[in-house]
């Protein structure tokens, strides 16, 4: 068994898992934690138009309290592998790191959880309750056929999970820097305004349709969405592309279209900011096209409380620093892990993921199974949880 998170973390950036390719990472996980003596299921999940994904969820215990870590071994393309420092899927240690793509989103977080159970379980035995992995091929893809169908499968058959530690690389500077307790969420669009096209020395005959796109998009970003809450900062959209398709300086275009992006708090839902940018477009003259893809991502938080606090504990203990509770940065699959169980992340120092030379400090790994260790012996700990 594995209980050294290094070679685990080797062991899976060897398995070149670019999504939706799994290449053996689960495989990794699958024969060190049967050997421990997990019940591990592996399950295909797919979609019209989707490629198969292949997950995995193993558990130990039968009873609550039910720890889930949870995670993913897909990773990002690496790019031009000539200007890596190392093969991108050589997992090489060299100078105090383990190099590779995926080392720190998130095999590194994987390989942590991991080494810290099976240490946890060889000093004490079973757990107290239950410790479970959630793991999906599909976080870094279209997230259809993974962590969100793997978790209704689990509901489905009765599994019911108390808390989750999702290992996704949250620190921005340093080990210790910042938990995150929920995300804002996300919804993209496009505004479409209609004109007439025309030659640009007769204006009359024709109807140009960017200064009217100008003036909505102003409506859009002019006001600020709101002023943040508690704990989440306020909500920005962003204006991403526009384009009137035409390449020529003596032709008024047809059409023009703009697209965007809003981050959006806990102040808002899909509905009700779909309804604030429609009226926002509809108070400047002129007619437009609002298009709205599928909000993917909503807004959500795990309100600070035992959980989080038993977390922060670990976290202070390990690397003398309180953590930020922070709800900043895109989206994870925490997202939907939060309908099931209040879910907090914290992983590794995020500064090379999905870079060039992305690697993981080895020292940042040891210290990152050492706080999974703290909190595994404090939640499976004799008294009342928490």
């Amino acid at each position: 068994m594995s209980f050294d998170p290094v070679a685990l973390l080797q062991d899976l950036i060897r398995c070149p898992s670019v999504t939706p390719q799994d290449a053996g990472a689960l495989d990794v996980l699958e024969r060190v934690l049967r050997e421990a003596g997990f019940s591990v299921h592996r399950l295909r999940f797919s979609a019209p138009g989707t490629p198969e994904i292949d997950n995995l969820y193993a558990r130990m215990g039968t009873h609550a309290p039910h720890l889930t870590f949870a995670g993913h071994t897909d990773v990002v393309p690496p790019g031009d592998a000539a200007q890596w420092r190392f093969d991108p899927f050589s997992a090489e240690l060299a100078e105090g790191c383990v190099w590779g793509r995926g080392a720190v989103d998130m095999k590194g977080g994987v390989a942590a959880s991991v080494a810290a159970t099976l240490q946890h379980m060889a000093e004490f035995g079973p757990p107290n309750g239950s410790i479970s992995f959630l793991i999906t091929g599909d976080e870094e893809g279209p997230a259809i056929n993974g962590t969100i169908k793997l978790l209704d499968w689990a509901v489905a058959r009765g599994e019911k999970f108390d808390h989750c530690i999702l290992g996704e690389p949250t620190n921005p500077q340093a080990m210790g820097d910042m938990i995150k307790i929920g995300r804002r969420g996300s919804l993209s669009g496009e505004v479409r305004v209609v004109g007439q096209q025309g030659h640009v020395a007769y204006p009359h005959l024709a109807q140009n349709p960017i200064p009217v796109l100008m003036a909505k998009l102003q409506a859009l970003i002019g006001t600020p969405l709101d002023q943040g809450t508690a704990h989440f900062d306020a909500s920005n959209l962003e204006i991403t592309s526009i384009d009137v398709g035409n390449g020529a300086t003596n032709i008024i275009p047809a059409q023009a279209t703009a697209k965007f992006n809003v981050r959006f708090n806990d102040l808002w839902t899909d509905t009700s900011l779909a309804e604030e940018i429609g009226a926002r477009l509809a108070g400047v003259a002129g007619p437009s096209e609002l298009v709205l893809a599928p909000c993917n991502a909503l807004a959500f938080i795990t309100q600070p409380g035992p959980f989080t606090s038993l977390v922060c504990r670990a976290v202070e203990a390990e690397c003398a620093r309180t953590p930020v509770l922070s709800t900043t940065g895109g989206t994870s699959d925490a997202r939907f892990i939060v309908h099931a169980c209040p879910v907090v992340e914290f992983g590794l120092v995020g500064q090379t993921m999905h870079k060039i030379d992305e690697r993981a400090s080895v020292a940042d790994l040891l210290t990152l199974t050492k706080i999974y260790r703290r909190v595994l012996t404090a939640y499976f700990s004799p008294g009342p949880l928490l």
